[in-house]
C-alpha cells in the first residue's frame, strides 16, 4: 500500500477500507470509522496513524510497528531518490505524464470509500446534519481539526439532551508541549528535534505543514531556501505513501543521508506514541454513551472533511474531458467489480492516462 498509495490522506484511507475491512475481515467497518475519527483528534499524518491503528488490530504492538514501518518506508527510499537525483542535478525529474491517469482513478476510489463509510456513520438525520455543517465548514477554510472537533461537541451535546449521565471519566487529547532545542545543539540533533517538534504538534494539511517549516528551516535557521523548500513539498505531493515524506528530501539537502533519517525519524516518531496512547482508548469512549455521540459526531465530522477533499481534488484534477473518462471509467470498475484491488486501479488509471497522453498529444 505504501507503494501504490497516491493521492493523499483521504485516498490512503479509502485503499485501507478496502483491503482491511472489505477483503480482510480485519476489524468492523463501525471500529474503522471510530479510528478514523479518533485520528483526526491528534496530531500527526492521519493515514499513517491509520495503518498503525489497523496493525494494532490485527498484531498488537508488533503490528502497530510493522504496519506503519512498511506503510513509511517506501515513499522514504522514494524521496531519498529523488532528493540524491536533486541535489545531484538541481531540478526534478517530470512526473506529471505517470501522475496524469493516477489522480482520476484515485478520485473514484475515494467515492467508493466514502459511500461505504457514510452508509456505517449516518446513523440518523441528526448526524446527517452535522455532516454538511462539516463539510460546509471545511469549505469556508475553518481547519480539519475544529470542524471535527466541533462535530464531535455537537453529537455529544445531542446524546446528552436525550440522556444525560451522572459522570464523565475525561479522556484528553493534548499534544505534549515542546520547547525548541538549545541553538549551541550540533546540526543532526537538531535537525531531528526540529522535525520531532513538528510532528508532534502538526495538524491539518500538507499546507500547514508548509508553515511550519517555513518558518522553522527556512525563517528561523536559514538551512533551506524557499525555492528548495516548495520543491519538497512537491516530491512529497506527488511520491506515493505519506506526504510528510517530505521530511527525507529536506533532510537530506541539510546533511546527506544522515540528515535524511534524522527528520524522517524525527517527524514520524510522535505518531507513534500518539496511537500507542489512543488505541486502547477508542473502545472505552465507544462503551460510554455520552462519549459514544461524541464519536459518532467525530465520524461524521470525518467523512464530511474527506467529502470535502475529494470535491477540492476533483476541481483540481477533472479538467477536461479524458480525465473525466478515466475517472468514469474507474469508478465503474471499482463500484461494480468489487473484487478489483487499488493497486489495478491506480495501474490502469495510469497506463490509460498515459496513453490519451500519447495518441492525443
Amino acid at each position: 500500500m505504501g507503494t501504490i498509495a497516491f493521492g493523499g490522506p483521504a485516498a490512503h484511507i479509502a485503499m485501507m477500507e478496502e483491503e482491511v475491512v472489505g477483503k480482510r475481515g480485519w476489524m468492523r467497518r463501525e471500529h474503522f470509522l471510530d479510528l478514523v475519527g479518533a485520528t483526526n483528534l491528534i496530531p500527526g499524518p492521519n493515514s499513517t496513524e491509520m495503518t498503525m491503528h489497523c496493525g494494532y488490530e490485527r498484531a498488537g504492538y508488533p503490528g502497530l510497528f510493522t504496519a506503519g514501518f512498511c506503510f513509511i518506508l517506501p515513499a522514504v527510499v522514494i524521496t531519498g531518490v529523488f532528493a540524491w537525483f536533486y541535489a545531484e542535478y538541481g531540478s526534478l525529474p517530470q512526473a506529471a505524464p505517470f501522475l496524469y491517469g493516477i489522480k482520476p482513478a484515485v478520485i473514484a476510489i475515494i467515492l467508493n470509500a466514502l459511500y461505504k463509510l457514510g452508509k456505517e456513520a449516518l446513523k440518523g438525520w441528526q448526524l446527517g446534519i452535522i455532516g454538511l455543517l462539516v463539510v460546509t465548514a471545511s469549505f469556508w477554510g475553518i481547519s480539519e481539526i475544529m470542524a471535527v472537533l466541533g462535530a464531535g461537541l455537537i453529537g455529544l451535546f445531542l446524546v446528552f439532551l436525550r440522556k444525560p449521565e451522572k459522570r464523565i471519566q475525561s479522556l484528553t487529547f493534548l499534544p505534549v508541549l515542546l520547547l525548541l532545542a538549545g541553538s549551541k545543539a550540533v546540526a543532526i540533533p537538531k535537525l531531528f528535534w526540529v522535525f520531532f517538534k513538528v510532528g508532534a504538534v502538526l495538524f491539518g494539511s500538507g499546507y500547514v505543514l508548509v508553515a511550519y517549516l517555513q518558518d522553522e528551516l527556512v525563517d528561523k535557521l536559514g538551512w533551506l531556501t524557499q525555492p528548495q523548500l516548495l520543491d519538497a513539498i512537491a516530491i512529497g505531493q506527488f511520491t506515493p505513501g505519506p506526504v510528510l515524506s517530505t521530511a527525507t528530501f529536506i533532510g537530506y539537502q541539510i546533511g546527506g543521508w544522515t540528515g535524511a533519517v534524522a527528520a524522517t525519524a524525527g517527524i514520524f516518531l510522535p505518531s507513534f506514541f500518539f496511537v500507542m496512547l489512543l488505541n486502547p482508548l477508542v473502545p472505552r469512549m465507544r462503551k460510554s454513551k455520552l462519549l459514544s455521540g461524541f464519536l459518532d459526531g467525530v465520524n461524521i465530522g470525518a467523512v464530511g472533511v474527506m467529502l470535502a477533499v475529494s470535491v477540492e481534488l476533483g476541481t483540481e484534477v477533472l479538467t477536461d474531458w479524458k480525465s473525466w473518462l478515466i475517472a468514469l471509467i474507474s469508478a465503474v470498475v471499482v463500484f461494480r467489480f468489487k473484487s478489483v484491488n487499488a493497486l489495478w486501479i491506480v495501474v490502469g488509471g495510469a497506463l490509460l492516462g498515459y496513453a490519451l497522453q500519447s495518441i492525443l498529444s
